[in-house]
């Protein structure tokens, strides 16, 4: 079975020829992978393709972990949809164009092509999930109510690795940067909160408009290590998934790392 579009698209000529009864290959290629068409269907593709087709499968976990293979699928989906209904249900707005949706405080956007465009750095680690919550937010509203990582869709098996790329290494940030907290308030648009969990410091992202993220520390105590959990709003299961998920929360955590060795702080590392 198909784990993704691009799976399928590499399998067919992408010469956009509709015979299929889609505009693009791109589009036929979604519509298999949500069961709506079958890979048969496709006027051009041969019988020795057909049969290979699960060969293609065993080399999906290589696509998976290729950041522009990535970007590219999830671009050319959006080239699919109506941005302009889009924008309302993801909380952006459409100008000119494009669909702008704010990232930490900061405009980030994607036109009818598949473009992207922001202020800050187009990296992968906030093109992708960026684009997956442009196509797949269902538009469920803040709930204020935090769930952890495992409590996710499909979380729990990733949790093991979150923990030590996500919160362990944001931790080891937050130990060595007395004003962490403070500056990644005044830098991305955060805001400090009423203490979550009993933690000693709580801190809210908005790192997508439906997607807030809360990050609660607890300093070392009476011989106690310090510890750091990373929570996201009950509306990410509707709103995004768990592989964006993951890489929004390690992608920031390497973001604060790199801000942390700016100010001449040495971030042990375990």
């Amino acid at each position: 079975m198909f784990r993704n579009a691009m799976e399928i698209f590499i399998l067919l000529d992408r010469s956009n020829c509709r015979k299929c009864g889609e505009k693009t290959c791109m589009a036929f290629a979604g519509a298999v992978l949500r069961g709506q068409k079958k890979l048969e269907h496709c006027p051009k593709i041969d019988a020795a393709t057909l049969a290979s087709y699960s060969m293609v499968q065993e080399q999906s976990t290589a696509v998976d972990d290729d950041p522009e293979a990535s970007l590219f699928v999830l671009r050319q989906q959006v080239r699919e949809i109506d941005l302009t209904e889009t924008a309302r249900r993801v909380g952006g707005e459409f100008v000119n164009g494009r669909l702008i949706v704010r990232i930490l405080g900061k405009d980030f956007s994607v036109d009818t092509e598949g473009n992207l465009s922001s202020f800050i750095h187009i990296i992968p680690w906030v093109s992708a999930p960026f684009l997956t919550y442009v196509l797949h937010c269902q538009g469920a509203p803040v709930t204020g109510e935090w769930i952890s990582f495992r409590e996710i869709k499909d979380g729990r098996e990733r949790y093991p690795l979150f923990q030590k790329r996500g919160e362990e290494a944001m931790k080891r940030v937050a130990d060595t940067w007395p004003d962490l907290f403070s500056d990644i308030v005044s830098l991305f648009n955060g805001r400090r909160v009423e203490a979550h969990f009993d933690s000693d410091i709580s801190v809210v992202l908005p790192v997508l408009p439906l997607v807030p993220l809360l990050i609660c520390y607890w300093r070392e105590t009476d011989g106690i290590d310090s510890s750091l959990n990373i929570f996201f709003d009950q509306s990410i299961n509707a709103n995004l998934d768990v592989g964006a998920a993951y890489m929004l929360a390690t992608g920031l955590t390497q973001m604060f790392e790199k801000l942390a060795l700016r100010h001449g702080y040495t971030i042990p590392q375990k």
